[in-house]
C-alpha cells in the first residue's frame, strides 16, 4: 500500500526518487494498461533504477482506456471539457480526501489559508461541466474561505465588476480564478485598477478566442486589471496535483511532482538541456491511476526545476497511443 501522508510530506529529492520507484513498481503490478505499455517499451521493475528511466504513459490513454491502479471502489470520475463524452479524458478517483488534501496543501503553500481571501471564480466553460476537477477544487476552496462573498460567476460581467470593486474597499484580499478567455472578455468591457485582488488565470482559450503566448496574455491582463503580476494555475483532469506561477510565467511544482522535457520527435527520450520539448509529469499523488504521464503540452524547464508552458504539441509525438488497442 502507498501512504498518502508520506507522499504529501516528501521534502527531498532522495525521498522523491524512493517513492517514484515504489509507485512505478506498484502501478506496474496493479495497472494492467500501464503494465502492457511498459512491456511494449521494454521496461519493467528489473531495469528501472531511477525516475529518469520510467516510461511515461501518453495522456491520450485517459480518453481511450480505464486508467486505474486499485481494486477499491471509484468515488468520483472527473471529465475534461468537451462537447462529446466519447472524446473526453476520464480520471477515476478512488480517494477524494487525497485529492482535497493535495490541492489544499498546494494552495496553502503558495497563498496561505483560503480563509484569508474572498475567492471569486470566473470559469464558465468549466462551470457547465458538472464533473470538472477544477470546479471541484475551486468550490472546495470557496467553502474553506467561509466567506459569503466567495462565489462563482458564469457570464454576468457587470455584476462581477461591481463585486470586485466592492471587495476592493474591504479588509480582505480577493483571489479571482478565471479561465483565460473569460478574463479577457471581462477587461474588454471594463478596465480596473485593482490593489487587493490576485488574478489566477487558468484553462486557456477553449476555442473561444485566438490562442496567445503566455507573456502576451499576461501583459494584456496586467493592463486590463491594473495589476503588477498575473498568477497562473497549471492542472489537468488527469492529475491530482497542480503547479502555480506567481510573479512570472514559470510554474513551481509541489515536492511530490516533477517535470521532465522529452524530445518532440522521440517521446521515449528525455532531454537534459534547457531546450523546449514535450512535458512529461511525475505526479506521485496520482498513485491510484498513473503517476507518469506524457502530456500534449510544449514547455521548457529551468535549472531549478521550474517550467514554462510554450504551447501545445500536435499529436504526432503521441505514437505510443497506437501501441495498445482495445
Amino acid at each position: 500500500m502507498i501512504d498518502s501522508n508520506k507522499i504529501l510530506n516528501i521534502s527531498s529529492s532522495q525521498e522523491f526518487e524512493k517513492y517514484s520507484i515504489k509507485i512505478f513498481n506498484y502501478q506496474f503490478e496493479k495497472n494492467t494498461i500501464y503494465r502492457e505499455f511498459c512491456r511494449l517499451t521494454g521496461k519493467n521493475p528489473s531495469n528501472i533504477r531511477s525516475s529518469f528511466e520510467i516510461p511515461f504513459l501518453p495522456i491520450q490513454f485517459f480518453k481511450t482506456h480505464k486508467i486505474i491502479s486499485s481494486n477499491q471502489p471509484i468515488k468520483k470520475t472527473f471529465y475534461s471539457s468537451g462537447s462529446t463524452k466519447n472524446n473526453l479524458s476520464k480520471h477515476h478517483i478512488i480517494d477524494l480526501k487525497l485529492y482535497e488534501d493535495c490541492f489544499l496543501k498546494i494552495f496553502m503553500n503558495f497563498y496561505g489559508s483560503p480563509s484569508q481571501y474572498n475567492i471569486i471564480a470566473l470559469l464558465p466553460t468549466y462551470l457547465e461541466n458538472k464533473n470538472s476537477s477544477l470546479i471541484y477544487m475551486v468550490n472546495k476552496l470557496i467553502e474553506k474561505s467561509e466567506n459569503k462573498h466567495s462565489e462563482f460567476y458564469l457570464d454576468n460581467y457587470k455584476k462581477l465588476k461591481e463585486k470586485l470593486l466592492y471587495l476592493e474597499e474591504g479588509d480582505k484580499k480577493t483571489i479571482l480564478f478565471g479561465v483565460s478567455y473569460a478574463l479577457l472578455n471581462l477587461i474588454d468591457f471594463y478596465k480596473f485598477k485593482l490593489k487587493k485582488t490576485i488574478i489566477i488565470e487558468t484553462g486557456g482559450m477553449k476555442g473561444k478566442r485566438k490562442e496567445l503566448i503566455k507573456s502576451e496574455l499576461h501583459q494584456m491582463l496586467k493592463i486590463g486589471f491594473g495589476v503588477k503580476n498575473i498568477n497562473s494555475e497549471y492542472g489537468m483532469t488527469e492529475l491530482i496535483s497542480q503547479a502555480y506561477s506567481i510573479h512570472n510565467e514559470k510554474f513551481k511544482s509541489p515536492p511530490w511532482m516533477k517535470i521532465y522535457i522529452r524530445e518532440s520527435e522521440d517521446p521515449m527520450n528525455i532531454k537534459t538541456d534547457n531546450k523546449s520539448g514535450g512535458i512529461n509529469i511525475i505526479d506521485l499523488a496520482n498513485y491510484n491511476s498513473c503517476s507518469f504521464i506524457a502530456t500534449d503540452d510544449l514547455g521548457r524547464l529551468d535549472k531549478n526545476g521550474n517550467f514554462e508552458i510554450l504551447g501545445r504539441l500536435d499529436n504526432s509525438d503521441q505514437r505510443g497511443c497506437n501501441l495498445l488497442i482495445d
